[in-house]
């Protein structure tokens, strides 16, 4: 039982580590390309110290070959002029030179070709660091686009707003027409003052109208377009 729990709470931990990471993914990103640009700089400073120390070597080893030179010159004097101490000391005194501009020289080599490496190391590391930082300008666009489009899911998966705007559409179309209202209102009140049975019978021909209906209106009209010809023809004739 206990090493299931502890399994679960490894599974557990590893997916809110999972989660943490692709959460802050865009962070993390660029806090290990913070982390890779610290290291390079640091890589380029140890090469600058590498380069410093075969330049001593180097010059070294130059100073060495003339001191040797030196001293062969004096050496072949004092053989020429039969010194053999003085020849002795100066063959010595050539042999240590050459022993130390051997090991000097074998270092030299040595930093030249650790500076070589290096150089294609950190020319290598470089170039990522420059793929980094462009990966990283992909990503933030991305993820900017991701969380717009995520933003833009959820405004419109909460449909409350919509509901609402629609309910108050049917409220304000479901509202009483005031001029409607209005003409009814004058119904009740004609019929219960009996104007309403009044106009009726008078429609139906019992009594005076008293208001001018559009039929009155046409039949005036027709008669006297009808008198009018009437009258031409009366005066053709006379």
């Amino acid at each position: 039982m206990l090493n299931l729990f502890k399994t679960l709470m490894s599974g557990a931990g590893a997916r809110a580590e999972a989660k943490l990471k692709d959460h802050y993914a865009v962070d993390l990103i660029g806090q290990k390309i913070r982390e890779a640009e610290a290291s390079l700089s640091a890589a380029k400073e140890t090469l600058a110290s590498i380069i410093l120390r075969e330049r001593a070597q180097s010059r070294s080893v130059e100073a060495l070959n003339g001191q040797i030179r030196d001293l062969e010159e004096r050496t072949r004097q004092a053989l020429n002029a039969g010194d053999k101490k003085h020849a002795h000391d100066g063959a010595a005194a050539i042999a240590e030179l050459e022993n130390e501009r051997e090991v000097r020289v074998v270092t030299h080599r040595s930093l030249e070709e650790k500076i070589k490496r290096m150089r294609l190391s950190i020319e290598k590391a470089h170039r990522r660091v420059v793929d980094l930082k462009q990966g990283q300008i992909t990503a933030q666009a991305i993820d900017a686009e991701r969380k717009a489009q995520r933003k833009l899911n959820r405004s419109i998966g909460n449909t409350t707003p919509i509901r609402e705007a629609e309910d108050l559409i049917e409220q304000v179309i479901a509202r009483d027409d005031p001029f409607e209202e209005s003409g009814i209102l004058d119904e009740i009140e004609a019929e219960l003052s009996h104007d309403g049975v009044k106009d009726r019978m008078a429609a139906a021909g019992f009594g005076p109208q008293d208001k001018v209906r559009a039929d009155d209106v046409l039949a005036r009209l027709k008669g006297k377009a009808g008198k009018a010809p009437e009258a031409k023809a009366g005066e053709t004739a006379a």
